[in-house]
């Protein structure tokens, strides 16, 4: 079997690729084992090796910010910042991860008693095609970090650049089978959870995420699910405009709005909603859509025709139950997967853009009466990943971030993933955290050790 992979700019083949048989799978696996046992032995030897690969991303970056573009449509600008984030993320680990899971010392009834942070051994990573690079990386770091061995399965979609991580981290000098990557489809995918991993972590929808967890947690295998988000973007009646509109575009329309923490749902008290909006229109308009390897694109195309139209549909069914489209609401172009930037406002909660995850440049706008009732509906959600709150009012802002149910809130500013501050959310937007020393705890053994000078004989409770 084959997997191929398309530019979605001019859809046109890029590359084939042979799906691995189980039998290879196994063997990857059992190379990654052996090679856990010397590398989990040396921290200074492991941060050197991340070290290396940083300064080979920063030197490659040109190359590597192509073949995400060329892969998955990505505006070269943003692939390019990609790259950059993802030696930001190597750096940062191999900086800081050594603090993080050293030897912690607590007072017990034993003379001497300690916690121990062990790598759990080799840990699955299955990886979707929106920031190919960085969020195999943003995991990959702490836990190559913390000691543990790799086996990447990237999307189908964007395969060569999971193969060039892997290439990254060969020229870098890593030992034979630390970092490896497993090329395939969805049965890949459910041969390498059901292999002699440890542990598993995925990033992508609910449905498939659900049959990763049940997965993996049969087995009785460690696993973190990362699984998207509508993120409320709450505008209060004494927010900055300008800055909050300016926010608005970058929030909903990076990556042609194809992100996880990209701004979804929008409530704007109505005392300000119709100065927002027209400013907000106003600069969506301005945006450039076309030929994602120009320097002058703002939104290159859609990642394959089947995300194109499900666009689509979502908003021809809002537009059919009574909401109307302020700039945008159609196709773009002849050839490659466009979708013209799209603001819509009378949303009501029966559409579907109000209930599903838009993952697409399409931003629904809600006029709300006031905060609360924009909180309110902010909640009413199955998914809780980040949240936006913009107010120039403080003590408001962190009574609002405290009563919206997410994993992330951001005042004043987009939600964006950061290696110095835990990444993850709640509902059916996962469990488990990325980034900061919580993501590297994630798959580690956390090992108490007490030392005793004699036995101890007053327990009578386990």
């Amino acid at each position: 079997m084959k997997v191929t992979t398309i530019n979605p700019a001019t859809e046109q083949t890029l590359a084939e690729y042979d799906v691995m048989a189980s039998d290879e799978i196994s063997k990857v696996v059992q190379k990654a084992r052996e090679a856990f046992k010397e590398w989990r032995n040396n921290m200074q030897k492991r941060a050197a090796f991340l070290y290396n690969v940083a300064h080979l991303f920063r030197k490659d970056k040109e190359r590597l910010a192509k073949v995400i573009t060329m892969e998955m449509g990505k505006a070269i600008k943003e692939a390019r910042s990609e790259v950059d984030k993802c030696a930001w993320v190597m750096e940062y680990y191999a900086d800081y991860g050594g603090n993080f899971i050293a030897d912690e010392t607590t007072n017990t009834d034993a003379r001497k008693s300690f916690i121990a942070f062990q790598p759990l051994g080799v840990v699955a990573s299955i990886m979707p095609w929106n920031f190919p690079y960085w969020q195999a990386l943003r995991f990959a770091s702490p836990s190559l970090m913390a000691g543990n061995a790799i086996v990447l399965k990237p999307a189908s979609a964007t395969l060569q650049c999971g193969i060039e991580i892997e290439k990254s981290f060969q020229k870098a000098g890593l030992p034979d089978g630390v970092f490896q990557t497993a090329v395939g489809d969805s049965k890949v995918a459910e041969m390498l959870i059901d292999s002699d991993v440890n542990a598993v972590t995925f990033t992508g929808s609910v449905e498939v995420g659900k049959k990763v967890g049940q997965r993996a947690v049969a087995q009785l295998k460690k696993c973190v699910l990362e699984l998207g988000g509508s993120d409320p973007f709450i505008v209060c009646a004494d927010a900055d405009l300008e800055k909050a509109s300016t926010g608005a575009v970058k929030g909903r329309f990076i990556n042609c709005g194809q992100s996880c923490i990209a701004t979804k749902r929008f409530f704007v008290v109505e005392k300000i909603a119709d100065e927002f909006i027209e400013r907000f229109t106003q600069k969506t308009e301005k945006l450039k859509v076309g030929d994602p390897l120009s320097e002058d694109t703002d939104v290159g195309p859609m990642v394959n025709s089947d995300s194109l139209e499900n666009i689509e549909g979502i908003v021809t069914d809002a537009i059919d139950a009574g909401a109307e489209a302020l700039t945008g609401g159609e196709r773009k172009g002849n050839k490659g997967y466009y979708y013209s930037p799209t603001i819509l406002t009378k949303i009501s909660p029966k559409m579907r853009i109000a209930r599903e995850e838009t993952f697409g440049p399409v931003a629904p706008i809600t006029v709300v009466k006031d905060e609360i009732h924009a909180v309110d509906l902010a909640n009413h959600s199955e998914f809780g990943l980040g949240a936006s709150i913009w107010t120039q009012d403080l003590i408001k802002a962190e009574r609002l971030s405290r009563l919206v149910e997410s994993g992330i809130v951001t005042v004043n500013n987009v939600v964006v993933s950061d290696p110095r501050v835990p990444f993850g959310g709640i509902k059916n937007s996962g469990f488990g955290r990325e980034l900061s020393r919580y993501g590297m705890l994630e798959f580690v053994n956390i090992k108490s050790v007490r030392f005793y000078d004699q036995l101890i004989y007053n327990h009578h409770v386990e």
